[in-house]
């Protein structure tokens, strides 16, 4: 039998589940969540909407097909932690170039298998999310890999996880932003897009550009003027991690710049928007996680499988004069899943479009918006009605 090295996942409410150490071998804190993809691991890890969060994937098996390159949504894995039923240490895939262990290894991410993760989700799903620590024996007790934490070592992960600080009101885009604009190369010439970086992932970029977009992706204090000197088509508001409250610079941009350029937004950017509008958000007791959440396309009637990754969501009804109109709700808690401006060329949705992971009934929301750029053309600040046809998905 092979002995494997002891981890635990303590919870701030006291909860301990007992494991094993997998990946780099230390300690982490975060904000536990849970994502129901059955695949896509490595997409959800270097998702930078992750950052801060310590994910754990409902799927049981996790790691059997390695980690491409290919497949990285951003330079590096954001997540603060992950926790799987079991991890693969072997894989068979001829796009891997090397194991998910080797990875986690390489950048740092601290992870636990082995526990209940079915009980761990029941329990997010009906007391919310929770802070937690992941820690590794073997980092603690060298010596003693294999021994079990005592229950005063416990206790003491338990109010780390307590003293941790809250996603809540605080500014995670930050870390995730470009320090520098740059541009993303396109093999045509195409309408130039500012794309607003509050954690953007890189399918996000490619699908922009299949469309006929010249994406320049620029960093998250970038102010309008900056914006309007680069002479752009349109603007675009990223995904991004956390709370969309104390992003206020970011709520100034849209707002100054809303009527003046066809926008899209995204996730984070959706919020946003949301707020510049004088609209309210509110954090979600699990929020919404994986790629199969079923949104209703309020004018079509359509149902859309999608791909999320947001705990927060928008109040539409906050709003003040009818500013935004919503264009779609979830199935499963009515929650706005997307809404579109009453007058001007400005459109969101709180799910992830270009699906990666996840199932692609939702990319032509990139056609959409390059339709939206193409009606606009001139500013007039009034959209044509082919402009507002579009926006609201029909």
């Amino acid at each position: 039998m092979i002995r494997k090295e002891r981890a635990i996942l303590a919870l701030e409410d006291g909860t301990v589940y007992r494991g094993y150490a997998f990946g780099h071998r230390g300690e982490t804190v975060g904000e536990v969540v849970f994502n129901t993809s059955m695949t896509g691991y490595q997409e959800i890890m270097t998702d930078p909407s992750y950052n801060g969060q310590i994910v754990t994937i409902t799927y049981p098996h996790v790691g059997n097909y390695g980690v491409a390159i290919y497949d990285m949504e951003s330079n590096k894995p954001y997540v603060r932690g992950f926790i799987s039923r079991e991890f693969s240490g072997e894989y068979s895939n001829y796009r891997a170039q090397q194991s998910l262990e080797a990875f986690m290894q390489q950048y740092g991410v601290v992870s636990i298998q082995g526990i209940d993760t079915r009980a761990l989700v029941r329990r997010l799903r009906t007391g919310g999310v929770v802070k937690g620590v992941i820690a590794h024996r073997s980092y603690t007790h060298p010596e003693d890999a294999y021994g079990e934490f005592s229950p005063a070592e416990e206790q003491v992960y338990v109010q780390r996880a307590l003293d941790h600080q809250d996603i809540d009101g605080f500014d995670m885009t930050k870390d995730v932003t470009t320090a520098l604009p740059y541009a993303f190369p396109t093999l045509r010439h195409g309408k130039r897009v500012v794309l607003m970086d509050f954690g953007i992932k890189h399918t996000i970029i490619e699908r922009l550009s299949e469309v006929g977009i010249e994406p320049i992706v620029v960093p998250a204090h970038t102010t309008p003027a900056q914006v309007m000197a680069l002479q752009p088509h349109g603007l675009f508001l990223s995904n991004g991690p956390g709370d969309p409250a104390p992003l206020e610079y970011a709520h100034k941009t849209a707002w100054e710049l809303m009527g003046l350029l066809p926008t899209f937004g995204i996730c984070l950017g959706h919020q946003i928007l949301g707020m510049a509008a004088g609209g309210r958000t509110f954090k979600m007791k699990f929020g919404h996680r994986g790629g199969n959440q079923p949104v209703k396309n309020l004018l079509t009637g359509n149902v859309e499988i999608t791909a999320q990754n947001h705990g927060y969501a928008v109040d539409l009804e906050s709003i003040p004069n009818g500013a935004f109109v919503a264009t779609h709700v979830n199935m499963n808690d009515g929650t706005l899943e997307g809404m579109a401006h009453s007058r001007y060329p400005v459109f969101s949705v709180q799910y992830h479009p270009e699906a990666s992971p996840g199932p692609h009934d939702s990319r032509y929301l990139f056609d959409r918006f390059i339709e939206e750029i193409d009606a606009f053309d001139g500013a007039t600040g009034t959209p044509t009605e082919k402009a507002l046809t579009g926006r609201l998905g029909v």
